[in-house]
């Protein structure tokens, strides 16, 4: 699943282009400097299972919202086969869900809806 993301992924997220962090792996890719990161096939938060836990929606793809103390944001998509992250660093958290409109249909394509296991 994870590989077919990458595939899927777009060239440009928030107006930046794609700047893959080393070592190079279909797990992670990253646009822009600070670099917005996505990661393919993390753990499952903890934070899922608190009722009070910030969630939202994004063309169609559920996403835990998790703000950081060092001011970034972390979203961890929501019932699907696989949990996909994207850390947005303080410097560019201005723009909101900006990235996550660009990920979306890339997460919808080549991540099945469902519980990870």
């Amino acid at each position: 699943m994870c590989g077919n993301l990458d595939k899927a992924l777009p060239s440009e997220v928030d107006g930046t282009g794609r700047r893959d962090p080393a070592p190079a792996s279909a797990l992670t890719a990253g646009w822009g400097d600070p670099a917005i990161i996505l990661r393919c096939g993390v753990p499952r938060p903890a934070e899922m299972d608190d009722e009070e836990a910030d969630g939202v929606e994004v063309d169609g793809v559920g996403w835990l919202l998790q703000k950081r103390q060092d001011g970034s944001f972390r979203f961890t998509t929501t019932l699907r086969k696989a949990y996909v992250e994207v850390s947005i660093p303080e410097g560019r958290t201005g723009d909101g869900m900006a990235p996550l409109v660009d990920v979306a249909p890339a997460v919808k394509k080549a991540i099945p809806a469902g519980i990870a296991d």
